[in-house]
């Protein structure tokens, strides 16, 4: 009997060693952010993830759904990268370069409609998210003339993501 005690005992322990502990909370009451890494998989996927977010909110908004533009595509990366470098979340490159000129760098043969940018250590969801919030990138998300859309990111060493996305026709 003391056996199978013994035994009910350690087995209960090595079930509550599997257990993950409670999340930590903040000052609000939400859960602390984890650090967000993206992946080689997911930096393949991520762009496809956003694009799905972004077009689910435009067919909510009664908009055309917008397609993925490797040379929209390429001016936000490229953005996103600087944007790293000269640490701040703004529209023009270290080189005084504005999103138009980026997509015309790049090759893209329509009209540039707008571009939305962020600083943060969220998903793309997150970050897509919070751009509808806010009217300036929402303007840009749910532009009716946008057929086309480039995303890019940067990570950091130290989880900082910069986030990119521009709109065309």
């Amino acid at each position: 009997m003391n056996r199978r005690f013994a035994l009910l005992i350690l087995g209960s322990a090595a079930l509550a060693a599997c257990t993950p502990p409670p999340p930590a909370l903040g000052p609000d009451g939400r859960p602390l952010p984890k650090l967000y890494r993206i992946s080689n998989a997911d930096a393949r996927r991520l762009p496809f993830r956003a694009l799905d977010a972004v077009n689910a909110l435009r067919q909510g908004a009664g908009v055309a759904p917008l397609e993925l533009d490797s040379k929209l595509s390429a001016a936000a990366e490229t953005h996103a990268r600087d944007m790293s470098l000269q640490n701040r979340p703004w529209h023009f490159g270290s080189d005084g370069s504005s999103p138009i000129d980026r997509a015309q760098r790049v090759g893209f043969d329509g009209q540039l409609l707008g571009e939305t940018l962020s600083e943060t250590y969220e998903t793309e969801l997150e970050t897509v998210a919070a751009w509808l919030q806010d009217p300036g990138p929402r303007r840009v998300l749910l532009d009716p003339q946008g057929r086309r859309m480039g995303f890019g990111f940067f990570q950091e060493s130290n989880g900082k993501i910069w986030y990119t996305l521009n709109v065309g026709t």
